[in-house]
């Protein structure tokens, strides 16, 4: 369970302060699948690094499967990051040297993983995204689909009990985004909590509950009724 109460995250310079988020308190009960939809700039992505522990929050409260995040260190929020959340990015992120399986080893071997673990987890996670033939193709040989399911696999293969996807159909045209979605949705399905940041309003209706990110605050309910206010206001 991922529970946040009042939380603030303030960017500061010499002469500007910029409130990205003000007072959000939200909890994501375990096996949901939450869209967060918003305008450019409503904190949604700040939201979703503050999640994922990208971030560290000015101010409030994040708690994370009961335990209290912001009052971790650095090394102890490193360590709840790589055993519990798995990321998912709209430019992929695969290292373009590394064929597909050495991509979704990368982060097993910075988890200290054996190999036979390793291989059984990759071997594993590549089946379940239906890559399990492109093993050694390298990710320009891949299409767009292609790849963002090989950076799924990536994510999956940690393990992790929740899975944070920012804007995860962005660079991919619409059959694509469909696959992707029940790609997500059967993940979901098997138990993984996912929290998906996206701009399609088509696609945060896949989700099982949707909230809204406006100037920094939460509202809750129909993305395309808080657009609409948007819009008009």
């Amino acid at each position: 369970m991922l529970v946040m109460k009042d939380v603030y995250k303030i960017y500061r310079t010499d002469t500007v302060e910029t409130h990205a988020l003000r007072g959000l308190s939200l909890t994501v009960e375990e096996g949901e699948f939450l869209s967060v939809t918003g305008p450019s700039g409503s904190g949604k992505t700040t939201f979703l690094n503050i999640a994922g522990l990208l971030e560290e929050l000015t101010s409030g409260t994040y708690e994370l499967d009961g335990r209290d995040i912001s009052s971790l260190n650095d090394r102890e929020r490193s360590r709840v990051r790589n055993e519990k959340i798995g990321f998912i990015f709209q430019s992929f992120n695969l290292i373009p040297e590394l064929n597909v399986f050495d991509n979704v080893d990368v982060p097993l071997r910075y988890r200290g993983f054996d190999r036979a673990e390793r291989h059984r987890r990759i071997t594993e996670c590549l089946e379940r995204v239906g890559l399990a033939s492109r093993t050694k193709h390298f990710p320009a040989q891949l299409s767009g689909g292609q790849q963002q399911r090989v950076a799924i696999a990536r994510a999956l293969a940690g393990e992790p009990r929740f899975l944070l996807a920012d804007e995860p159909t962005g660079n991919l045209d619409t059959n694509m985004a469909d696959s992707v979605l029940d790609l997500l949705a059967e993940i979901n399905a098997s138990g993984t909590t996912i929290i998906m940041v996206t701009h399609e309003l088509t696609l945060a209706d896949r989700a099982r509950r949707n909230i809204f990110v406006r100037d920094g605050e939460l509202h809750d309910g129909p993305p395309e009724l808080h657009f609409a206010t948007a819009a008009s206001a």
